[in-house]
């Protein structure tokens, strides 16, 4: 029994995860938004973004440290994935521009991972665990980090699924309204051709 009561804590820390880096935001045309991030010094850091619906699925997006250097710039981009390490502390901004679009809204996804994160073992004073991890310890660890895994995966497929949906949802319209149109072209020259053999067959009065 001391065995189960032990590993539940494990258990709820795998299950526990934090979705604090994770945002999908709708980007208006002719507009820029950004985001920002305090940061400590000498952290690895990695942001990861993609366009889910939206004209031709691109936007601009620049990465920026506190003191106004440039570290990731790019134009008309779909999707992209940049890592870096922190030179100094201080409020990182990244920044993405709809700009250069005239009448379509954008709709993007980003995920921004600050740091590594904390081992899953922990002694209660809050030390690195000390003692070789048991199999149970070792099992609890193991699952997290699949569910970790698993859990990425989920958001590129949801990503992808939404990005497809959206795309399929656009052409039926078009085929919609191509279809309307092709019916009223239809209609209207039936009648017009109606209208022109009755000409041929209606008598015509002289004049005397």
């Amino acid at each position: 029994m001391e065995h189960i009561f032990y590993i539940l804590p494990l258990i709820a820390v795998c299950i526990c995860v934090s979705y604090a880096g994770e945002m999908t935001f709708e980007l208006p045309d002719n507009e820029k938004q950004c985001f920002y991030e305090m940061i400590d010094k000498d952290v690895e850091c990695t942001l990861e973004f993609q366009v889910i619906t939206g004209g031709h699925y691109d936007v601009d997006m620049e990465l920026t440290d506190p003191y106004g250097k440039s570290l990731y710039k790019d134009v008309k981009k779909q999707y992209d994935s940049y890592t870096w390490t922190t030179d100094s502390k201080g409020v990182y901004k990244f920044c993405f521009s709809n700009e250069f679009s005239t009448f379509t809204h954008k709709v993007v996804y980003f995920d921004l991972e600050v740091g590594d994160e904390d081992p899953l073992a922990k002694k209660e004073g809050g030390d690195a665990h000390a003692t070789a991890m048991t199999m149970l310890e070792s099992s609890a660890v193991n699952t997290h980090d699949q569910l970790e895994t698993i859990l990425d995966l989920q958001t590129h497929h949801k990503l992808r699924e939404s990005q497809g949906r959206a795309h399929a949802e656009n052409l039926n319209e078009r085929v919609l309204l191509w279809s309307i149109g092709q019916t009223a072209v239809i209609l209207i020259i039936g009648i017009g051709q109606v209208l022109v053999l009755r000409s041929f067959f209606t008598d015509k009065r002289r004049g005397p």
